[in-house]
C-alpha cells in the first residue's frame, strides 16, 4: 500500500502512484480534487495540497488505474481509505497529479540565462527570493548543479522584491537545496541581507 509522485520536480509534486501486490499503478483524474490531493500530500509529509492535476500533467504513467472517482473528504489518513471504483473506463492520458507545498522548485531571473540571475524558490505556491547571509559556494554549486548548469561561478547580490524570503545553509554538496537546512519567511537571517544570485559555468554556451 506504498504511494509515491513520479514526474515531478521534486518528492512533493507528481502523478500519483500506489503499490497493489507488488505492482505499481496510477489514479484516474474523474472526479480529482483539492480534498483527495490533500490526503496524498499529508500522507507524504507533503504538507498540504495546492493543486490537483489531471490529463496527466506529469506524463502518463504505465501499468494498471487502480482507483477512479476518488471521493475523499480530506482527513483520510490514507488514499486507500477515500471511497472509490476499482472499475474504470480511463486511459493513462486521465492520470491524477498533485502538487503540494512543500514542493520546493527554483529558477534563475534577470540573468542572460537560465544559468544566471537572481535565485528565485517556488514554495507554499508563491515566488520567493532567497537571503545571501547564508549564500556561500556550497549552496550556490548545489542549485546551478540542480538546473544542470555545471559549478557556481560567481555569487552577485540583487534586492528583495517578491514578498517571500528562504535561508538555505548546506554543510555539504546535496542533491537538492531541499535537502539542505532552510528556514522559510524567518527575519534573523535576513537583517538587512540582500537577495542571492549566481552566474553557473554554464551559462552563454
Amino acid at each position: 500500500r506504498a504511494l509515491r509522485l513520479a514526474g515531478g520536480r521534486s518528492r512533493c509534486e507528481g502523478r500519483v502512484e500506489l503499490e497493489q501486490e507488488g505492482t505499481w499503478g496510477t489514479v484516474c483524474d474523474d472526479g480529482w480534487d483539492i480534498p483527495d490531493a490533500d490526503v496524498v500530500c499529508r500522507q507524504l509529509q507533503c504538507g498540504h495540497a495546492v493543486r490537483a492535476h489531471g490529463n496527466a500533467t506529469f506524463g502518463r504513467g504505465h501499468g494498471p488505474i487502480l482507483r477512479d472517482e476518488v471521493g475523499c473528504e480530506g482527513h483520510e489518513r490514507d488514499l486507500w481509505d477515500c471511497p472509490a471504483t476499482p472499475e474504470h473506463d480511463c486511459s493513462h492520458k486521465e492520470d491524477a497529479g498533485v502538487v503540494c507545498t512543500e514542493h520546493q522548485e527554483w529558477r534563475l531571473s534577470g540573468g542572460r540565462d537560465g544559468c544566471a540571475g537572481r535565485v528565485e524558490v517556488f514554495f507554499r505556491g508563491t515566488w520567493s527570493t532567497v537571503c545571501n547571509s547564508t549564500w556561500y559556494d556550497t549552496e550556490a554549486t548545489v542549485l546551478c548543479r540542480t538546473l544542470g548548469c555545471g559549478d557556481a561561478l560567481q555569487r552577485p547580490a540583487f534586492g528583495h522584491t517578491l514578498p517571500g524570503k528562504m535561508v538555505y545553509i548546506c554543510d555539504s554538496l546535496q542533491p537538492s537545496l531541499a535537502q539542505c537546512y532552510w528556514a522559510f519567511n524567518k527575519s534573523a537571517p535576513c537583517y538587512q541581507s540582500w537577495a542571492a544570485g549566481v552566474i553557473c559555468k554554464g551559462t552563454g554556451s
